[in-house]
């Protein structure tokens, strides 16, 4: 099933910050957003994983088939690794962790608090994440933050091997992520244009 995006506007404080926007986002692709700090990336994240509301347009092929990863890493830290991972296994109503363990090198860290990790350990556990949602959308705003060049490279690979299952991926980042079969799109172009203020009648 597509991700489907048409004519979407968003907003910040009641103010359109993007409109016009359209996309298509097909199992085994990923969308890498690009534009300036504060331009709208991780606005249209959040509605798109519909943590807001669009201001205006449509989407389409979201709901519970999206996993999303922001800039907190979401994770307990008084639950081990291990603890975490089945911790969100069990939310999501899955139960290997394994791949996740495995596939972000976290396999000799199992048993650590999680709040004895370093920032790029969390960071990677909390990436882990969403292996064990069997979410097929993810929506990532920049996933790769306190990450060092090997850890980068273990996330690509686990979105390469998404994309590769029928997955998709929809990724704000400012960095290449190795991954050829991102295609990227620029935001720059749907900056909205300044509207009127609305005036509640109420205080006419």
């Amino acid at each position: 099933m597509m991700l489907t995006v048409r004519d979407l506007a968003v907003s910040r404080g009641g103010v359109p910050v993007l409109e016009g926007v359209s996309f298509d986002l097909a199992p085994g692709r990923a969308l890498v957003l690009r534009g300036p700090n504060g331009c709208g990336k991780t606005t249209t994240l959040r509605t798109v994983a519909g943590l807001q509301p669009p201001f205006e347009g449509t989407i389409e092929g979201a709901g519970e088939r999206i996993a999303y990863a922001a800039h907190s890493d979401g994770l307990k830290s008084m639950l081990s690794v291990t603890e975490n991972l089945r911790f969100w296994a069990q939310v999501f109503g899955t139960t290997d962790i394994a791949p996740a363990l495995r596939d972000f090198d976290l396999e000799g860290l199992a048993d650590r608090l999680a709040g004895n990790l370093s920032a790029g350990q969390k960071r990677r556990l909390g990436l882990a994440r969403l292996m064990v949602t069997g979410r097929p959308v993810w929506v990532l705003d920049e996933p790769t933050v306190s990450l060092d060049t090997a850890s980068v490279a273990l996330f690509a690979a686990a979105v390469r091997r998404h994309l590769a299952e029928g997955g998709s991926a929809l990724i704000a980042t400012h960095i290449d992520l190795g991954i050829p079969e991102a295609e990227i799109f620029d935001m720059t172009p749907y900056k909205a244009a300044p509207r009127a203020a609305v005036q509640d009648e109420a205080f006419l």
